[in-house]
């Protein structure tokens, strides 16, 4: 497991949490808008700190903190992630995972397990174009073996268990969509809105340039235009909001 970033406290990564964040390297996805470049493309270059750094931490900071949030890159790439999740949970910490869907098995197993207790999974786009959007095509000969095709089953598998297979007693999900004016339209959440109707919540996040983005050079809507598709999503998933708009 490539342990690649911590933030050792944050408001943000977790809702109604003070929590820290971990970030694992590599990815089984290639997102032309991916934000941790490095993370993706040179993990082990940046594997900077180990698993006993992160516990060592998480021991000190029982009283301060109540969740861990594991990030990536795609933390569900890592076999051993059921390993390190209970070792935070023996800490009493809740847990929310980020993930892009890829394995629900494991997700499942998780779940399950009660290894977690949030999950904010990404939506790229809607199905026609998920391929092109996510990076499906840069993958096919790389060391991730899974064919697009079984990539989008799998990510529609995910979906199906979130919104059919959870107790929201329990257990909180999200979907997000980070917006780019380049690759998503009405018709891109015509789709997504006819796929995960009925989800409990989806977040509009808007796109941030910067100099660690994969493929440099797209662009974020307006807030009004992304307002416009909140609208046009509410009748068919009531709790649409806005995340990252300046």
């Amino acid at each position: 497991m490539l342990i690649c970033g911590f933030n050792k406290t944050t408001l943000l990564d977790y809702p109604e949490h003070v929590a820290a964040t971990v970030f694992l390297g590599g990815c089984n996805f290639r997102c032309p808008f991916c934000q941790n470049r490095d993370l993706l493309l040179n993990p082990a270059d940046f594997a900077t700190f180990t698993e006993e750094d992160i516990f060592n931490h998480l021991k000190k900071r029982r009283s301060m903190l109540s969740g861990v949030c594991v990030s990536g890159g795609e933390p569900t790439i890592y076999k051993n992630l059921p390993d390190f999740l209970a070792r935070i949970k023996d800490l009493d910490y809740l847990i929310k995972l980020d993930t892009n869907g890829t394995n629900p098995d494991m997700l499942k197993s998780l779940y399950d397990a009660h290894l977690i207790d949030y999950i904010a999974m990404d939506i790229k786009s809607g199905p026609s174009d998920y391929a092109r959007v996510a990076g499906f095509l840069e993958l096919e000969d790389s060391i991730f073996t899974a064919s697009g095709q079984n990539l989008l089953k799998n990510v529609r598998e995910s979906v199906d268990f979130l919104i059919n297979g959870t107790d929201s007693s329990r257990f909180t999900y999200e979907f997000r969509t980070t917006v780019v004016r380049e690759l998503h339209s009405l018709e891109s959440f015509r789709e997504i809105g006819t796929w995960i109707k009925g989800a409990s919540r989806y977040y509009l996040q808007s796109y941030k340039d910067s100099e660690h983005v994969l493929c440099p050079g797209f662009h974020a809507y307006s807030k009004a235009e992304l307002e416009g598709f909140a609208d046009f999503l509410r009748p068919m998933i009531p709790s649409v909001s806005l995340r990252g708009v300046d």
